[in-house]
């Protein structure tokens, strides 16, 4: 697949945009550099829609420490070992604290966790700055741009608020005022969160606005629009966006599970392609090991491991094991390229896919009491992997089935079972409500739903102040 454009041949915005992402980690939370000589002025990088445009590619690309934030890999192995998805297979006292709930606000993987999207925000807001108000920019330009970076905040936003409670809203690129803004409420951020994309649902056209599916169009919108509002419980918003996304957007699920997180698949929403020079995805670097009978270094846990049926095909295409004297020991298995070739297919990075569509718009109809429609949804995405239909009766029922499809079909993937325990445990419909503390060995539901905030953030903002059971 063509793709739209390459970091590598974009306009040298690294003084002023990318450069960012490396000085974000060790520095205050949003701190303005000055512009070296040999890069391009601010005013040359938005003189026209050209030149702007390799300011939104730098949003857009996938190498570690620039644009797309989370390309160091722990934002996946950080959440699966918090959801007992994986376990550690070495020593590793910084990583077990996820596993464990021993968090500590000093945590190397954890400040990662915090720095990279506030890095990445930053940009989207210098795009966002940069066009507003240029006369120099055609009014359609700056409505799609607009709408782009309006659904890329709200993406990190969205995982920024169920990872850590409410953060700071940054929605400027003022560093004076950034660098010592308190903590807004998580009530406030989903409200941000809700306002960028009901407004990108107006301006972003039907149509992917270039090749691939790297630049979000209007069902990018409203598949994310769709997940928020079933975070939030807001059933009927949930279920109408995300059918929006199903019956109208285009997509299909893909029959080979192989070629789910390939670059062109059907099913993606979302997808970025890498930027790494020659490397795959860092999960299949994590979780892949270097030679066959090696002990992986993130294993399958068997609570995972139980919730595949007999025959589910993702547990024979998502999952893969080594044999290591008498036992056998699985490892994620989605993403399987680490170093890419001629001979190798190309893999994209997927922020948002059908298959999860479908779950929210069964999960939502359930709640709704919609039973049929929930139950066709959820046999949707077992016929799809291979497994006979499933029949529930009760809504409690149904929201099980739910559940445990979203556990085998989203493993391993953005959070979704880590933030899926923490924000169902109040859920009264759900007939294991409250589970978590006997599903997750350790947890403690009075600080463990969210992470600590990093001491290197509270040390340089004196206005932060940390989440309650952390010190």
């Amino acid at each position: 697949m063509k793709k739209i454009f390459s970091i590598k041949n974009a306009l040298p915005i690294g003084g002023l945009l990318i450069a960012f992402s490396t000085i974000v980690s060790c520095k205050k939370l949003i701190e303005l550099p000055a512009n070296p000589p040999t890069q391009i002025t601010r005013q040359e990088q938005f003189s026209d829609s050209a030149s702007a445009m390799s300011a939104v590619a730098g949003v857009y690309t996938y190498t570690h420490g620039e644009g797309i934030p989370y390309s160091d890999g722990f934002f996946t192995t950080s959440t699966a070992l918090s959801a007992n998805e994986i376990a550690l297979s070495g020593a590793n006292n910084i990583q077990a604290q996820f596993s464990e709930y021993m968090l500590t606000s000093s945590n190397g993987d954890l400040s990662n966790l915090w720095t990279s999207p506030y890095s990445a925000i930053y940009q989207v807001n210098d795009v966002l700055d940069g066009i507003t108000g240029n006369s120099k920019l055609s009014a359609s330009f700056v409505k799609q741009i607009t709408g782009e970076m309006e659904v890329t905040r709200a993406f990190y936003y969205f995982n920024l608020v169920n990872l850590f409670g409410g953060v700071p809203l940054v929605t400027s690129t003022v560093y004076s005022t950034n660098a010592q803004l308190p903590r807004a409420s998580t009530t406030a951020i989903y409200s941000q969160i809700l306002t960028d994309l009901n407004d990108a649902v107006k301006k972003l056209p039907v149509g992917y606005p270039s090749a691939g599916h790297i630049r979000p169009n209007l069902y990018t919108a409203l598949a994310l629009l769709a997940k928020v509002h079933l975070y939030q419980g807001q059933w009927s918003a949930a279920f109408g966006a995300a059918d929006s996304v199903i019956s109208q957007g285009g997509f299909s699920l893909e029959p080979n599970l192989n070629d789910v997180f390939l670059d062109g698949s059907q099913e993606a929403i979302w997808q970025v392609p890498l930027e790494n020079g020659g490397s795959g995805t860092t999960e299949a670097s994590t979780f892949l090991p270097y030679y066959a009978g090696e002990v992986p270094g993130y294993i399958v846990t068997d609570s995972l491991l139980s919730q595949f049926e007999a025959n589910d095909q993702r547990k024979t295409n998502w999952l893969a094991f080594s044999v290591v004297g008498t036992q056998t020991l699985y490892y994620p298995f989605k993403y399987k390229v680490t170093n890419v070739s001629s001979s190798a297919p190309a893999e994209d990075y997927m922020l948002l896919r059908l298959a999860e569509l479908y779950l929210v718009r069964a999960e939502s109809a359930a709640e709704l009491n919609n039973l049929a429609i929930a139950v066709a949804d959820i046999n949707t995405i077992r016929t799809r992997a291979g497994l006979a239909p499933v029949y529930p009766a009760t809504q409690a029922d149904v929201l099980a089935a739910v559940r445990k499809e979203r556990r085998t079909e989203l493993f391993c993937e953005w959070g979704n079972r880590w933030f899926d325990l923490n924000r169902t445990i109040k859920d009264s419909n759900y007939p294991s409500t409250g589970n978590i503390i006997k599903v997750l060995n350790g947890y403690n539901p009075i600080k463990d739903n969210v992470y600590p905030i990093p001491q290197s953030q509270i040390t340089l903002n004196s206005h932060l102040i940390q989440n309650p059971g952390y010190h």
